[in-house]
């Protein structure tokens, strides 16, 4: 294994009522491995007037282009800023060319990611399929072409692919597993693997992943540059070219719209045309100013953290989660709590599943999550469908702690923690505690449930105390190991490569610096030499041996308890609001069309299903 794969990656105690109302408005927290922050623009939270007669084909950055509200759907909580480009390659385009959550409406994918059931369905790829353990094949859609009637081929997958060997960007850290990408042809290509570190399963997140780019538009955009990524970067892209169902149509410091393309040659795959015209992000100040116009009617999709969110429809606003009943949405992450693995104290398993054992995770759900965090049941998976038929539940149902204090306070004085005059334990000489427990400040939610956890802990004998940094101070001491206890998330979202991604990143020892120095995953330097010898073994083993090999890793896991998670964290918090469309898909309704927002992975699937 490589570190460098995943450093590119990357770049007292409150009230009861002080901990609620600061989750009100917090938007979801960056992970390590994704610290882009967005920084809030006006608000505009205005209904459109009647639609203007003229339109163009290019976008427009002028005054504001109004469209007919019963053709617009409108979306939330994906951008927080004026858009500074809509450059893929820039490292910090804006909506809706950013790099992984709101692929499809533009610059497609080969393959979509359904969250429901970790499945990738046909896009511009049609199938896909692994002729031996290094070889991968890739047929694609012969319909497919660009918004210019360029015809999408295999040069143009093979091109977007290397860019990321040519350049430091998004898609890079996959040339650390892939030998070449080539061509087969007009519509097939072959990704080769590196033989001494085949791992399929990131190569096969990279069909679901990596949106593709018309060689014939960037290919002169490298030459007009000269080849140099930060001048490259530096272009705006304000029409960009793809193989989306949308164009862009108009932007200001305010909103982003998309305006259909009625020649997208996905008619053939879908068998219509997305029923909304236009698709427009308003750029709100903040959850607050988003959440009374979702109310209202005059957003459509909210990927929000809303509080609270059934108060909606108990006051009669036609308002719809993916879930009718809690936790109201599908997870997709679990935060997790870390330890310093050299700290005296923590260094000692029974000492860290006594302090997961006295967690209170129902109060941490209502509190810092109002709710939306289903009953915690510790894995290296997420309790989905998608995930949770890599372990053999049955297996590992007597390792898994609930919520015990009586059981905490057994163990600890089974190891003889006894407790010292002021109630905190004292083992092998050592207090335990105080152990500083840390996130950034300001991620109310985060702050919340560490307050929880620092009040569990007490009641066991176990000294801990909340720290809440800037972020860049956080991201430091999480790196370089100079925390005590540190929260995060390990590898979230549901992907091909989870959740081998995720135990990866919190047990793999392999390539991780020591204390001190930079570390990109294991951040609390947990060892256990067959660990990484499963976790080895997981990309190229058959489904049927990855069920075996993940359900021994979760049992070392559960037993060395490295890590807690705290939560289960929506990826995208799906939110509808049924005033002006119609039909949103949710659990059950047998669609099975993710609550990805309509317009991420399979959930753009929705757009064909909702009418007004």
């Amino acid at each position: 294994m490589n570190m460098k794969a995943t450093s590119r990656m990357l770049l007292l105690v409150f009230m009861i009522v002080t901990l609620l109302a600061a989750c009100t408005n917090s938007p979801a927290p960056p992970s390590a491995t994704n610290q882009q922050t967005d920084k809030p623009a006006a608000t505009d939270t205005k209904k459109e007037d009647p639609p203007a007669t003229e339109e163009t084909t290019k976008p427009d950055s002028g005054s504001s282009k109004e469209t007919a509200r019963n053709e617009t759907l409108y979306i939330n909580g994906l951008q927080w800023g004026a858009p500074t480009n809509f450059n893929l390659l820039s490292g910090n385009p804006a909506f809706p060319i950013n790099y992984g959550n709101s692929r499809e409406l533009i610059y497609e994918t080969l393959f979509m990611i359904n969250m429901n059931d970790g499945n990738l369905e046909p896009l511009l790829g049609s199938s896909y399929s692994w002729s031996d353990d290094t070889t991968l094949k890739v047929e694609l859609n012969k319909d497919a072409k660009w918004s210019d009637g360029t015809p999408f081929t295999a040069d143009d997958v093979v091109y977007t692919y290397k860019l990321g060997q040519k350049y430091e960007i998004n898609w890079t850290s996959y040339w650390d597993y892939i030998q070449d990408v080539t061509a087969d042809g007009t519509n097939s290509i072959t990704i080769k693997l590196k033989a001494d570190n085949a791992n399929k399963l990131t190569v096969t997140e990279s069909l679901e992943l990596i949106p593709m780019l018309p060689k014939h538009i960037w290919e002169a955009i490298e030459k007009k540059t000269n080849n140099d990524l930060a001048e490259i970067r530096k272009e705006f892209n304000e029409d960009p070219i793809g193989t989306g169902p949308y164009k862009m149509f108009f932007y200001n410091d305010q909103k982003i719209t998309v305006q259909r393309d009625d020649n997208y040659w996905g008619k053939t795959l879908f068998g219509k045309l997305p029923a909304p015209k236009y698709i427009t992000h308003v750029i709100y100040k903040d959850n607050a100013s988003g959440d009374l116009a979702f109310k209202n009617g005059q957003v459509d999709v909210s990927q929000q953290f809303t509080p609270q969110v059934w108060k909606m429809w108990e006051g009669g606003a036609p308002v719809k989660t993916y879930l009718k009943e809690a936790p109201y949405y599908l997870p997709g992450s679990m935060p997790s709590i870390f330890f310093n693995m050299e700290r005296k104290g923590l260094d000692n398993k029974d000492v860290r599943k006594a302090i997961a054992m006295a967690i209170d995770y129902k109060k941490i759900s209502e509190l810092a999550m109002s709710g939306y965090s289903a009953d915690m049941k510790p894995s290296l998976t997420l309790d989905t469908p998608a995930e949770s038929k890599y372990v053999d539940q049955g297996a590992i149902k007597s390792l898994q702690w609930t919520t015990d204090i009586d059981a905490a306070n057994k163990l600890l004085d089974s190891i003889g923690a006894k407790k010292a005059k002021d109630g905190i334990r004292v083992l092998n000489g050592e207090r335990l505690g105080p152990f500083e427990i840390e996130c950034p400040y300001g991620w109310s939610d985060w702050n919340a449930a560490l307050e929880i956890v620092a009040q569990s802990a007490k009641a066991i004998g176990v000294e801990i105390r909340t720290k809440f940094p800037e972020a860049p101070v956080w991201t430091n001491d999480l790196q370089t190991g100079k925390f005590d206890i540190i929260m995060n998330t390990p590898a979230g979202n549901v992907t091909p490569a989870n959740p081998w991604s995720r135990s990866r990143t919190i047990m793999y020892s392999k390539g991780v610096a020591k204390m001190g120095e930079m570390a990109f995953w294991n951040w609390g330097r947990y060892k256990n030499d067959k660990a990484d010898e499963i976790i080895d073994k997981i990309p190229t083993a058959s489904e049927a041996d990855a069920k075996g090999l993940y359900t021994e890793l979760t049992k070392i896991w559960l037993t060395d308890v490295p890590s807690i998670p705290l939560m289960y964290r929506p990826w995208v918090f799906y939110t509808v609001n049924e005033t002006v469309w119609k039909g949103f898909p949710v659990d059950g309704d047998g669609s099975n069309i993710p609550p990805q927002i309509a317009i991420d992975g399979a959930g753009v699937r929705a757009l064909y299903q909702i009418t007004n």
